[in-house]
């Protein structure tokens, strides 16, 4: 898997959360993840999480990590594992870091407060995912905590590299394994 920090800020809208949106605008193919910062709007009419739209709870972070990947050849049902497991990836980047952060479903809560936004879904062509880490909790629409405001990380693009790092190299090694073994 590819992978690649942008280091221009993006806001996040959720309409890049589309087939070949980082071959497009990156020249990046195949499996892939990206992480940019900037600020996170995703209105009722761009949500892919019908559950939110349902509940008209749209999404805004004044300032977001995030990332998007985008995966080939396989199901929703593996797609959203391979979600849970970029979560559990930045779960862990952060109690390395000697935070208690804990997870539910695919969310990230640290001290009670929501940190991160999650979604996967498929197109005609790949499995999609975005995942946001508030930087800044100001003004989100719910009780929010951020790495920069509340957790007092300021290399933000050092952690998206690693947490890209780890994520591709555990996709890739997944991949493999299921090389190695013949059938029965």
């Amino acid at each position: 898997m590819k992978t690649k920090y942008l280091e221009n800020e993006i806001k996040y809208e959720g309409h890049q959360l589309s087939p070949h949106w980082i071959y497009r605008n990156f020249k990046i193919q195949g499996n892939s993840i990206v992480a940019f910062t900037g600020e996170c709007e995703v209105k009722l009419t761009e949500m892919v999480d019908i559950e939110d739209v349902i509940n008209n709870e749209p999404i805004y972070s004044k300032s977001m990590l995030s990332f998007i990947s985008e995966q080939f050849n396989i199901g929703l049902v593996e797609g959203v594992l391979r979600q849970r497991l970029l979560i559990c990836t930045i779960k862990e980047a952060l109690e390395k870091r000697g935070f208690k952060i804990v997870r539910k479903g695919d969310d990230l809560f640290y001290e009670g407060k929501k940190l991160t936004v999650s979604i996967a879904t498929k197109s005609a062509t790949s499995v999609l995912i975005h995942t946001g880490i508030n930087i800044n909790s100001e003004g989100a629409p719910v009780e929010a905590s951020g790495l920069t405001s509340e957790l007092g990380i300021k290399d933000i693009k050092n952690l998206a590299e690693e947490i890209m790092h780890v994520y591709a190299e555990e996709i890739d090694d997944i991949i493999m394994a299921s090389t190695k073994v013949r059938g029965v």
